[in-house]
């Protein structure tokens, strides 16, 4: 007898670097396994076997240098750019517009002019 066979359809072939780019950039499961043209499944298994952990946790691993990548050059814009300056300001130091409102009101007080001995007069004519 020869060595056991293996049943069922081969195992999708799935590079690693270009795995790790796309976490990189920040695709999600769903992009990732339309990339590499399989079920969000396969991707998953393809996790557990190669890295020993789950998609999630791996996203967790390799996205992280996308992060410093965009963090960079939102930094670099804000060099030239008052928007984004205002915008990272805003993120990172806790500013906020300052909104300023005017608010002019008048009370109409319908009893003006009318003495307290008058008021209590109506009320005990009415009550």
């Amino acid at each position: 007898m020869g060595g056991k066979r293996k049943l069922g359809r081969p195992l999708k072939e799935i590079d690693k670097v270009q795995f790790e780019k796309l976490c990189n950039l920040q695709c999600t499961l769903l992009e990732i396994a339309g990339f590499f043209n399989c079920s969000d499944d396969t991707i998953e298994r393809w996790c557990k076997r190669t890295y020993k952990a789950t998609f999630a946790e791996c996203f967790k691993t390799f996205s992280q240098g996308g992060k410093i990548s965009l963090r960079r050059t939102q930094f670099k814009l804000a060099e030239r750019s008052a928007a984004m300056a205002i915008f990272l300001g805003k993120q990172y130091l806790g500013q906020t517009d300052k909104t300023e409102m005017d608010v002019n009101t008048q009370i109409q007080n319908p009893l003006e002019g009318i003495s307290t001995e008058d008021i209590k007069k109506l009320i005990d004519k009415e009550g």
